[in-house]
């Protein structure tokens, strides 16, 4: 009885987790040790991301109850769930940043955009969209380059109207 009531609240827990996530991820650990996924667990914890190795049978219950059926499909053998809640590229990022800095490898399966399956190809893509900051940063810039090529315009004619005036006025005094 306790065993059912255990397995239900791990149900109710990865269904809040998978109602809550922009993105989920999709790992297979296998050949990394305890402490290596430790280690990894941490960097994502800083990074805002939760991972979570979780059985199959449970996981799939919660992304039906979630709302999220297309999930099921990468859920084949030992696998480990990275949850990003905020910005959508920065579990790949920070999954491949892994990756390329571990000696044990890590290997992504694919992972779930709202409703959209994604390939392990399509997430390392996602890794490599600049941050929503930089994104916003170059929108800012876009939008402001014609603002200032009018205030230099502007600056160029009022420069040109204060000569002529000037001149005109040195033409008058002297002549």
């Amino acid at each position: 009885m306790a065993k059912l009531e255990k397995k239900k609240e791990i149900v109710e827990g990865l269904a809040e987790r998978f109602s809550r996530s922009q993105i989920v991820i999709v790992t297979d650990y296998r050949g990394l040790s305890v402490s290596e996924i430790s280690e990894l667990r941490r960097r994502l914890r800083e990074a805002g991301i939760e991972y979570k190795v979780v059985k199959n049978t449970l996981a799939g219950l919660a992304a039906a109850r979630a709302g999220k059926s297309a999930l099921p499909q990468l859920l084949k053998g030992p696998v480990a769930l990275a949850f990003g809640y905020e910005e959508v590229a920065q579990p790949a990022k920070a999954l491949l940043d892994w990756q390329k800095s571990s000696e044990t490898p890590l290997s992504i399966r694919g992972g779930l955009l709202g409703e959209r399956l994604l390939s392990a190809e399509e997430v390392q893509d996602l890794a490599t969209l600049p941050s929503r900051e930089e994104l916003l940063a170059k929108l800012t810039g876009a939008m402001q380059a014609p603002i200032y090529g009018l205030v230099s315009v502007l600056g160029n004619s009022l420069r040109a109207l204060t000569w002529m005036l000037q001149t005109r006025i040195q033409q008058l005094e002297g002549g």
